[in-house]
């Protein structure tokens, strides 16, 4: 895609980012018309992973459930439109940051091409990952909850959402390891700061995980914390590689500090303590005067 000049007219960096807009809303209008009319088939791709725990269609397909007169249309409607936005998403990323790279210096474009398909892998990644392995963990264990005294009847809003919310949660969750890997190249926050409060961050990545989820389960929370964990330990280790000396100039800068921190310390006690004593002598040599 082209990439416009860095200098422009107010205008042209208008007409532009109108350009791209358009772009971006026609490309998702005959991608969403697209997919609904492959929704059938998109809906049993959706479900494949959770179909054992639903009733089949004497073809063996997982059935869902609607309880309204428009509820079908709405299904469908939210299968295409998500679907179209996943698909749709490196190209629509890709106009969103060639808008801005122009304000880029030339140092920081570099970084462009591998953000972006870093980005993209890893978002895909985190879908996959919730597809194969964390669907069918999770409904496994919601399903088997209405054990002994209900039968479960699939409704189409709720499942369609949940398994929306799964897939999306895991992919956006997935981004952490680009994230904490920019947070220390452009030493937003050091190397050894991450590192010392380690023990926080991973309670901050599990209070993550269970608002990510879109269930209250405890295998699923579990489940995408320990990706999370591992990512994150992942990223801490390219950085330290990729930064290595950065690193201990950070380190020797931080030592530094401290020191002197140190240092101002024990120079403003002992100054605190010559004051008490000076104060102590003159209220010494008041009493003596006036015996």
């Amino acid at each position: 895609m082209p990439i416009g000049p860095a200098r422009m007219p107010l205008m042209d960096h208008l007409g532009e980012l109108r350009m791209r807009c358009v772009r971006i809303v026609v490309v998702l209008i005959v991608a969403i018309v697209f997919f609904y009319f492959a929704t059938p088939t998109i809906a049993q791709f959706l479900l494949a992973p959770v179909a054992e725990f639903m009733p089949k269609d004497a073809d063996g397909n997982a059935l869902m459930n609607v309880f309204g007169a428009f509820e079908a249309f709405g299904v469908r409607l939210t299968i295409s439109i998500w679907t179209a936005l996943i698909a749709c998403a490196p190209f629509v990323f890709w106009q969103i940051l060639a808008f801005f790279l122009p304000a880029l210096k030339p140092s920081e474009r570099k970084w462009f091409i591998p953000t972006f398909i870093i980005a993209v892998a890893l978002f895909l990644f985190g879908v996959v990952f919730c597809y194969l392995i964390i669907l069918p963990a999770a409904f496994q264990w919601l399903t088997d909850q209405a054990n002994g005294f209900a039968q479960i009847t699939p409704q189409a809003t709720l499942w369609v959402d949940i398994i929306i919310k799964f897939e999306l949660g895991f992919g956006l969750a997935f981004e952490l390891p680009l994230v904490v890997f920019y947070l220390l190249v452009f030493e937003i926050v050091p190397y050894s700061k991450l590192r010392e409060k380690w023990r926080e961050i991973y309670v901050g990545l599990l209070i993550a995980s269970g608002m990510i989820t879109p269930d209250a389960s405890p295998v699923t929370m579990l489940l995408m914390y320990a990706p999370l964990v591992a990512m994150y330990e992942i990223s801490m280790g390219v950085a330290r590689f990729v930064m290595g000396k950065r690193i201990q100039e950070q380190k020797a800068e931080l030592e530094e500090e401290a020191r002197l921190d140190a240092e101002w310390e024990e120079e403003w006690s002992d100054f605190k303590a010559r004051r008490a004593e000076q104060k102590a002598e003159r209220k010494a040599k008041r009493e003596s005067g006036d015996d």
